[in-house]
C-alpha cells in the first residue's frame, strides 16, 4: 500500500452507518461532517484489453490521448489489462505467448483485431501513465487459457494438447466434462489445483513483477470459473486428503448436477458441501499468498492485489474468499464452516479492487445490490487488511439498456457512493466511457467530492 498509505489515515473511521434497513431508499447516507478529507483517495480507471484493442493495439498515439483524458477527468490510476482470456500477454514474458490478436466488438460485430506493433504494450503505459503523473497498474486474467467467441477456439489450452489436463473438468447437465468440450462461448478456465498450471503463472508473474516501474499488479478471475468446478481425479484425491476420508458418492455428496447447473442452493445441502467450499477457497487462499510472495521478492515496492465481485453472499461458487481471515462468514451464511473461515485472503493483499456492479437505480443503500451498500459490505468484511476500492460497471447489465439520462446521473451519484463507502473510486471501463463519451459525468461526481471537502 506503499502510494496510499499517507492518505488513508484520514479515513480510517470513514463510515458509520445510519440507522437504517438495508433497502434502497434514493437518499444519501453521509453526515456532512463525515465528507470531510485532508487528502485524495484513489480514483481508478479499468482498461479491458480486448475492449481497447481497436484502439491501442498497434497506435501509440491513441493511448496517450485517451490517458490524458483520464488524466484531465480526474482518474489518478489506471489498470491496464495485459492478459486476455485466450492466455496471450501483452508484456514481455519468458514463458507466456505473445499476443497478436483479439477479439473485440467493432460497428455492432465481434472482429478479429490483429497486433502487427513490435513495441511493448505495458511499458507503453507505464511511461505514458506517469508522463502523466498517473499510477500504472497492469492486470491479468489469471486462472484462464482459452476462449470461445465468434472468431473460433483460441488460446493456450487449445492450441497445446499437452496443457489438456491443465482445463477445468466441469459438472454439467451432460456429466463430468473437460471445459475445453464445451461449445458455448466464454472463458476456458484452469484447474487452479494444478501443479503445472498453477507454476506457469508463477513463473508469469515473476516476468511482470520484473517491470521495475510497474506502480501495482492485480490478478483478475483468480479463481474458479463455476460452482461446478473442478471435478477432475486430482481435485478429488486432494479434496479426500483434505477430508480425511474417502467420499463414496462422488460428486453428489459434495455438490449435486442441478446445483452445478442453476447456481442456487438447495434447502438441504449435500454432507460435503461446506468442506468442499472451504477446500476450495483455501486452493485459492494457498495460491494468492504464493503470488504476492514471488511478487514482493522481486520488486518489493510493487502493490499487489485482486479485482473481484462485490456479492460475497453468492460469491462462494468461485472459490475466492476474498475477505480477512478475521471475518467469520460461517456466522452469517448457512453455506459456510470454520474451516472456510480460515480461508480468507484479505490480509495478503495491498489494494482489492472491488465490482460494485449494482443497476444505475440502485447506486445509495446499505445492502448488497447497491454500489455504495456493496462497498460498505466489503469493508465490514475486509476489517482494514487492504485498502477497499469500489465502483460500478457502466457498460453492462442494466446500464447498457437503461435511459443515458439515468445512466448518466448514476454515474455522477456513483463517484460519491463508491468513493465515501470504501478507500477510493473505481470504474469499469474505459471503453464505456469512449464510446459514450461520458467522461464530464465521471469529473462532475469528482468535482461533486471537492465542492463537499
Amino acid at each position: 500500500m506503499k502510494h496510499y498509505i499517507k492518505n488513508i489515515f484520514g479515513f480510517a473511521c470513514v463510515v458509520l452507518l445510519m440507522a437504517c434497513n438495508d433497502d434502497y431508499n434514493g437518499l444519501r447516507h453521509w453526515p456532512e461532517e463525515e465528507q470531510d478529507s485532508t487528502a485524495q483517495k484513489p480514483v481508478v480507471l479499468w482498461i479491458d484489453a480486448a475492449a481497447n484493442f481497436p484502439d491501442f493495439a498497434n497506435d501509440r498515439s491513441k493511448i496517450v490521448r485517451d490517458l490524458t483524458k483520464a488524466k484531465e477527468t480526474g482518474f489518478t490510476d489506471v489498470v491496464v489489462d495485459v492478459r486476455g482470456t485466450t492466455g496471450d500477454v501483452l508484456f514481455q514474458s519468458s514463458v507466456a505467448p505473445q499476443a497478436t490478436f483479439m477479439g473485440a466488438w467493432v460497428g455492432g460485430s465481434f472482429q478479429r483485431i490483429e497486433r502487427t506493433a513490435t513495441w511493448d504494450y505495458l511499458q507503453a503505459f507505464i511511461d505514458e501513465g506517469h508522463e502523466l503523473g498517473l499510477r500504472v497498474y497492469a492486470s491479468i486474467n489469471t486462472m484462464v487459457g482459452g476462449q470461445v467467441s465468434g472468431i473460433g477456439k483460441n488460446g493456450m489450452l487449445f492450441s497445446d494438447e499437452s496443457k489438456r489436463d491443465w482445463a477445468s473438468m466441469e459438472l454439467t447437465a451432460n456429466g463430468i466434462m473437460n471445459t475445453l468440450d464445451i461449445n458455448d462461448n466464454g472463458a476456458r478456465f484452469f484447474n487452479p489445483l494444478h501443479p503445472g498450471a498453477q507454476q506457469f503463472l508463477f513463473d508469469m508473474l515473476k516476468d511482470l513483477a520484473a517491470y521495475s516501474d510497474l506502480d501495482g499488479i492485480i490478478l483478475d478471475r483468480g479463481r474458479y470459473d463455476n460452482l461446478g468446478s473442478d471435478f477432475s481425479d486430482l481435485s478429488r484425491e486432494k479434496f479426500e486428503e483434505f477430508l480425511g476420508t474417502n467420499v463414496t458418492n462422488w460428486p453428489e455428496d459434495v455438490v449435486t448436477t442441478e446445483m452445478a447447473v442453476s447456481g442456487s442452493l438447495p434447502q438441504e445441502l449435500p454432507l460435503y458441501f461446506q468442506d468442499w467450499l472451504a477446500f476450495r477457497a483455501k486452493v485459492i487462499h494457498d495460491f494468492m499468498e504464493k503470488a504476492r510472495e514471488i511478487v514482493k521478492g522481486i520488486n518489493p515496492e510493487t502493490d499487489f492485489g485482486v479485482y473481484v465481485g462485490a456479492w460475497y453472499s453468492s460469491y462462494y461458487g468461485t472459490g475466492a474468499n476474498w475477505a480477512s481471515p478475521d471475518y467469520k462468514a460461517s456466522q452469517d451464511y448457512r453455506w459456510a464452516n470454520d474451516r472456510f473461515n480460515a480461508t480468507g485472503y484479505a490480509d495478503h493483499m495491498d489494494i482489492i479492487l472491488m465490482g460494485s456492479y449494482a443497476s444505475p437505480d440502485r447506486i445509495y443503500g446499505t445492502g448488497e445490490w447497491t454500489v455504495q451498500g456493496f462497498t460498505l459490505k466489503a469493508k465490514e468484511k475486509i476489517k482494514g487488511d487492504a485498502l477497499v476500492i469500489g465502483g460500478p460497471d457502466i457498460g453492462n447489465g442494466n446500464w447498457a439498456t437503461t435511459a443515458p439520462d439515468v445512466v448518466n446521473r448514476a454515474i455522477v451519484e456513483s463517484v460519491d457512493a463508491a468513493y465515501y463507502a470504501g478507500d477510493g473510486y473505481f470504474l469499469f471501463d474505459m471503453i464505456h466511457l469512449k464510446n459514450k463519451d461520458q467522461w464530464q459525468y465521471v469529473k462532475e461526481g469528482l468535482d461533486n467530492l471537492e465542492d463537499n471537502n
